[in-house]
């Protein structure tokens, strides 16, 4: 069977077809968005509505006596609360030495240094302090690793007693850092 349509006549008839295409795809959009909405309403009112009756009732409530066994319960819950915040409190106040300050002293060691012991204190006059013992093989390795140390800038202040260069080689050490 021949098509004796003209080629015009059937570009505009497919784009007809297209026209009427989207036309029915965008009744049908919003024919569901229609129908999703009157399906949704019931369920909003009822949450509208029971949220205003919990708030009432939470209002009542609060405009309530409260009878005297439950007063000396919210008393307790209140001091509980008060002595935890302080505790909350006090744990975040304290002096928590971590990688900050381990990390430091271990990239900064010298091959020869041996740490063997490391000390934290918190003194209320005196502040923060670190205290390091160890052993170094020399005089000038202890004094190159004392630099390396007051050089980084975690630590505002280092000390090493004199009476630690008295030996000339295996030196017993103790390093006092301030942390900054």
């Amino acid at each position: 069977m021949i098509n004796l349509i003209p080629n015009e006549q059937k570009k505009r008839m497919k784009r007809g077809f297209y026209y009427r295409l989207v036309v029915v795809f965008l009744i049908m959009f919003l024919v569901i968005v229609l129908l999703s909405t009157l399906a949704i309403l019931p369920s909003y009112f009822l949450s509208f509505s029971e949220n205003t009756l919990i708030n009432q009732k939470l209002e009542v409530q609060k405009n309530e006596l409260v009878p005297v066994g439950d007063q000396k319960i919210l008393v307790a819950v209140g001091d509980l609360d008060s002595k935890l915040n302080l505790i909350e409190n006090r744990q975040s106040v304290r002096f928590v030495v971590s990688e900050k300050i381990i990390n430091p002293l271990i990239l900064n060691k010298m091959p020869g240094i041996r740490i063997t012991s490391i000390f934290y204190e918190n003194d209320p006059t005196l502040g923060k302090k670190v205290r390091i013992g160890g052993t170094a093989p020399s005089r000038e390795i202890l004094l190159l690793f004392r630099r390396a140390i007051e050089d980084d800038a975690l630590f505002k202040q280092v000390d090493l007693p004199i009476s630690n260069f008295v030996k000339g080689s295996n030196i017993e050490f103790s390093l006092s850092l301030i942390p900054s």
